[in-house]
């Protein structure tokens, strides 16, 4: 069995077991820790360089944050506040970790993408506590606070515990290569907590239209078809490929948590459907090399 359909599937079977299994919501607690783990082995195997960064860097962290504002304004003209926050969360979610391999698969310069994950993870983690209340319309002191705590706790942390660990004990950056299936394994689990979560929420709240689950789904396919589309012309003519990728391919373990934490599992559906459309979007591109490899 090919790694990629193998990867595919395992994300199907997480995504179909949480929809069926919604008792498992119990564990949403764990979700948190899950993601907060993943990303120290992350940044414990990064290294960000300034020679890598190019001026079309920028223009993606622009419209990274651009497509937060689109999903939020077409999902409110499709759906109303539930379906227009799915949209600002699926849109504004920074590049994926895993999108630095896959475009090493692609045959890409793996160094674009771990500068725009980097850029755009950092930018977002240190914007979202100034404008996520904004557009929960809750723009208070407060809120920020526990935005800037929340943000800093998934995300700095780790980072920071990384860099000091880097510098005390350099041999641990090999780590993540020897976890890397156990990696997979627990994002998995989170997201087959995190379906679960969502599958208790919507059996729940019976008041919930199905038609604006299925418009959440839709609008989150949108923002992902187009996300790849806009990278693409970004990239231009020297990096296409890399450039399709840091937009396309998402790190929806952050914004989803984030969004269960302040709004809805209906909302955290947004980025909960995004992990199959780009993840869908990823193995046909992967099946494609291989064919031609062949």
């Amino acid at each position: 069995m090919k790694p990629g359909f193998f990867r595919t599937l395992a994300l199907l079977t997480a995504l179909l077991g949480g929809v069926l299994v919604p008792q498992a919501h119990v564990a949403i607690g764990a979700v948190r820790w899950i993601i907060m783990g993943m990303l120290f082995f992350v940044f414990l195997q990064l290294r960000f360089s300034r020679a890598a960064v190019q001026r079309s860097h920028a223009t993606l962290l622009f419209a990274n944050l651009a497509f937060g504002a689109f999903g939020f304004a077409a999902g409110w003209f499709l759906g109303g506040r539930n379906v227009a926050l799915a949209g600002f969360f699926a849109g504004i979610t920074p590049t994926a970790a895993a999108a630095p391999v896959i475009t090493g698969f692609l045959k890409g310069r793996v160094e674009y993408v771990v500068t725009a994950f980097m850029l755009s993870n950092l930018s977002v983690a240190a914007l979202l506590p100034w404008i996520l209340p904004w557009f929960l319309g809750q723009a208070t002191p407060d809120l920020f606070t526990h935005v800037a705590g929340t943000v800093g706790l998934l995300v700095f942390l780790p980072l920071s515990l990384a860099v000091a660990l880097r510098r005390v004990y350099p041999p641990a950056c090999d780590w993540p290569k020897r976890v890397s299936a156990w990696s997979f394994a627990a994002w998995n689990i989170s997201l087959f907590i995190i379906t679960a979560n969502a599958s208790h929420f919507l059996r729940h709240q019976t008041e919930i239209p199905a038609r604006q689950t299925w418009t959440v789904a839709a609008l989150s396919a949108a923002i992902c078809a187009l996300s790849f589309a806009v990278g693409r012309v970004i990239g231009g003519k020297e990096f296409p490929r890399e450039a399709s990728q840091s937009l396309g391919q998402k790190n929806t373990s952050f914004t989803i948590y984030v969004a269960l934490t302040y709004t809805n599992p209906l909302v955290a559906l947004g980025p909960t459907c995004y992990v199959l459309w780009h993840n869908l979007w990823n193995s046909w591109q992967l099946s494609r090399v291989r064919d031609k490899a062949s």
